[in-house]
């Protein structure tokens, strides 16, 4: 199977050797995606918007893959504080609905560029 780079100007840009997103076959990868502005550079303080503009940007980078967030199957989600849990969980309800993706929720010690999250998804393409 060939291996498919997304790319889109409305999610960050990678900072690294890596891709934003993977489209293989029926399945689209999205590397770890922090809540950076992709039109300001800007990241909020706030842990409600972070998860917001992460969201954001997968959802970006989903749609420059064909597909949508509603085909989301597995998300992997760091957190800096499992404090923040329940904040991410409400901005989280606002993007996924039922049946809810598979997900996997770590606390990590540090995150690129200080963020308090990063999250990255396997969607059906």
């Amino acid at each position: 199977m060939e291996k498919i780079v997304i790319s889109t100007d409305k999610a960050p840009g990678a900072i690294g050797p890596y891709s934003q997103g993977i489209k293989i076959g029926e399945l689209v990868y999205t590397s770890g995606q922090i809540p950076v502005d992709p039109a300001t550079g800007n990241v909020s303080s706030d842990v409600k918007e972070q998860t917001r503009q992460s969201l954001n940007n997968i959802k970006a980078i989903l749609e420059a893959a064909g597909t949508t967030i509603d085909k989301v199957v597995k998300t992997t989600v760091f957190i800096k504080d499992m404090n923040d849990f329940a904040n991410i969980n409400e901005v989280y309800a606002e993007f996924f609905t039922q049946p809810y993706p598979s997900r996997s929720c770590v606390e990590v010690a540090r995150l690129p560029k200080d963020v308090k999250i990063e999250i990255e998804v396997i969607a059906l393409a």
